[in-house]
């Protein structure tokens, strides 16, 4: 087993709905071949150095995978026969790789998502809680302001 990277550039002017079943087509084709999917990535939309059948921006998608020589032969065959894919290339990272090393990566990329989701989530409830602080000071010190203009009003109607 191999592990592989192949990154497409897809139509820009798809609907959203049309390029998630294009992704779907990718990653099923992947499982169909016995191949197992490490990262799909996608990169959004992006202007391209040249244009393609006249489009000057892509939407470009990077897919890390692991598998054999057939599924790649498969899923490039897929890409020249789609209209809605303007350029694919697939590079080789590594020649030889095992089944539980994959597995492996896939639990730790998994396990790292995770830890940024909770570090993401830690540091949005610090910003709310900063941000509540913050009001209630300024609640706090435009209640000590209107004591004083209501003093200093008090004073001035006495000195009349």
């Amino acid at each position: 087993m191999r592990k592989y990277e192949t990154v497409f550039i897809s139509d820009p002017d798809l609907q959203d709905q049309t390029r998630l079943e294009l992704f779907d087509k990718v990653r099923n084709i992947i499982t169909k071949e016995k191949g197992i999917l490490l990262n799909f990535d996608d990169w959004g939309n992006k202007k391209m150095a040249y244009g393609i059948r006249k489009k000057l921006r892509g939407h470009y998608v990077c897919a890390t995978y692991g598998g054999t020589g057939d599924l790649v032969k498969e899923l490039e065959r897929n890409f020249r026969l789609s209209d809605d894919i303007l350029k694919f290339m697939t590079i080789l990272i590594s020649n030889d790789v095992t089944l539980e090393s994959l597995e492996k990566e896939v639990a730790e990329a998994e396990e790292a998502a995770k830890l940024a989701e909770e570090a993401v989530a830690e540091r949005a409830k610090a910003t709310a809680e900063r941000v509540a602080a913050d009001e209630e000071a300024k609640a706090k010190e435009a209640a000590k302001e209107e004591v004083k203009d209501t003093a200093t009003s008090e004073e001035t109607e006495e000195a009349e």
